[in-house]
């Protein structure tokens, strides 16, 4: 195989600084999750409580600590990559152009097995699913404010309906945040070459991708 024809095949997918928010938001979104459901049970919303098993803290007080431990590095974590991701234009290539209508179109080719598979593009359902997530994590953050400082933050605790609309907001925020990952977990094991790139930065073109790599030089 000649230098040419490796180069074909091989394309840089994600960069440093979104491969180091991806892991770093993973992890505080997890410890998140798991703290958040040890504080869930202490006042549940509802009729029902997480299994004990799979929240973190043990009791209220070490589920609190966890909870804030990683809210300062989610927060942190998310605010790097929003600046760097406007600022570098890494949103508008990856997340636009995305519409409902082609939102839609790809939802109706993905059931019927006929969505091609990019290795450097995202197709519109993703960039949607991406967008929304982000959307969630953000309302979330801004909701755990509301219930974290009700008083300091009573202006926007008032656009969620008060404090208890303010949980509400924040357990749908997680649930949301959790479907994606359910979603997004599921892709991975169906397609499991897209998770090196998220660890190297690099992959192999698709066959269709290096042909058209090809006709271009």
């Amino acid at each position: 195989m000649t230098a040419s024809e490796l180069h074909h095949r091989k394309v840089y997918v994600h960069t440093l600084f979104v491969r180091v928010f991806h892991w770093v938001n993973a992890l505080g979104i997890t410890l998140m999750i798991m703290s958040g459901w040890r504080i869930y049970n202490a006042s549940p919303l509802f009729d029902f409580r997480f299994p004990r098993e799979i929240t973190l803290g043990g009791w209220l007080g070490g589920a609190l600590q966890w909870h804030f431990a990683a809210m300062w590095v989610l927060v942190i974590n998310l605010l790097v990559y929003l600046i760097l991701g406007f600022a570098t234009g890494h949103f508008n290539r990856r997340f636009t152009p995305v519409t409902p209508s082609s939102v839609l179109g790809d939802m109706g080719k993905a059931l019927k097995g006929k969505l091609p598979h990019s290795t450097t593009t995202y197709n519109s359902v993703q960039k949607a699913a991406y967008i929304g997530v982000l959307l969630a994590i953000v309302l979330t953050v801004l909701s755990g404010g509301v219930v974290w400082k009700p008083v300091q933050f009573q202006e926007l605790g008032l656009l969620m309906g008060g404090y208890e609309g303010a949980r509400l907001v924040h357990f749908f925020g997680m649930t949301a945040i959790c479907a994606f990952i359910v979603l997004h977990m599921t892709l991975v094991v169906l397609v499991p070459s897209t998770l090196i790139p998220m660890i190297v930065g690099w992959a192999r073109r698709t066959k269709h991708e290096v042909e058209d790599a090809s006709h271009e030089h």
